[in-house]
């Protein structure tokens, strides 16, 4: 099919999806049928090319088994999932910067105490981190509600551990801020490390030569009634890998400073620190969930 019976067909195929009762559904197909017949009809794919791209996708899916997401892993390393947070996040000055959920992210994490350790023994460098939840016009947020999971010292997170289960977590857990929106909480410092690749996407990154890993980061979820939950990361300053994050989901804002300090220095809350520990202070702003772009 050639030139103007290749058009014919995009317009016939748009116009059987026309009378899509629910017009936000209507926008969404007819939209997705015109970019992906145009690309198409740019890059003129083989059956065999075609074949090999529904056999790809059924691979990703066929990946998606217990804790691992591989469609949301492929989403990140095309720039998708950055490019949906950015189209969906116009903030106000104040208000913290997003970035991507991530393929790693587990409902539920369990409920600790402010100050308390979510490393539970593993191995790695003290680290003690502490801010203040705030709206973007600068209040407090009491009781906001502080998600935080993060990597091991060896770059790996818990659900990629054969022991990972509901009773059995590491390096995540759920924090309340206290009335003057604080919190406080101890961990190790995050290590970089790779994406998976023993999946469709590693053969995808590995056919295009492109790089796998990641900064080092917190990953941070709060949420309050009345703003927007924001999802982001706290990056590690100085991380060989900031200037090629798999993911591209690096923001200078979000680049934060964890300040080595010797032993002997008490930590924030006075808590006594025997080895060199690693101090992040970091405060995040919430957008008001009516909150006009500024």
């Amino acid at each position: 099919m050639q030139g103007s019976d290749a058009d014919r067909l995009t317009d016939t195929v748009i116009e059987a999806f026309g009378g899509t009762p629910d017009p936000r559904l209507r926008q969404l197909t007819t939209r997705l049928v015109h970019h992906l017949h145009a690309y198409v009809k740019d890059v003129k794919p083989t059956f065999d090319e075609w074949m090999q791209a529904i056999q790809f996708l059924t691979r990703v899916g066929q990946t998606c088994v217990g804790g691992r997401q591989e469609f949301i892993l492929l989403s990140d390393v095309l720039g998708v999932s950055m490019l949906v947070d950015m189209v969906n996040h116009d903030l106000p000055q104040g208000a913290t910067e997003t970035t991507v959920l991530g393929p790693v992210y587990v409902d539920n994490p369990p409920t600790m105490s402010l100050g308390a350790d979510i490393a539970g023994g593993l191995k790695g460098q003290p680290l003690y981190v502490e801010g203040i939840v705030r709206s973007a016009s600068g209040t407090p947020v009491a009781g906001a509600q502080i998600e935080v999971w993060q990597a091991d010292e060896e770059g790996l997170y818990d659900l990629q551990k054969p022991n990972f289960g509901a009773d059995h977590t590491e390096l995540r857990a759920r924090f309340f801020a206290d009335q003057d929106g604080r919190f406080r909480f101890r961990s190790i410092v995050p290590k970089f490390y790779s994406i998976p690749v023993d999946g469709p996407v590693g053969d995808l990154t590995r056919a295009t030569k492109r790089g796998t890993f990641r900064p080092a980061h917190l990953h941070f979820m709060i949420s309050a009634p009345g703003f927007e939950k924001l999802i982001t990361h706290i990056f590690v300053r100085g991380d060989p890998h900031l200037n090629n994050d798999a993911v591209f989901a690096v923001k200078p804002s979000l680049v934060g400073d964890y300040v080595e300090k010797p032993a002997g220095v008490a930590a924030p809350d006075g808590g006594e620190m025997s080895e060199p520990w690693f101090h992040l202070a970091y405060d995040f702003g919430l957008k008001p969930a009516t909150a006009k772009a500024t």
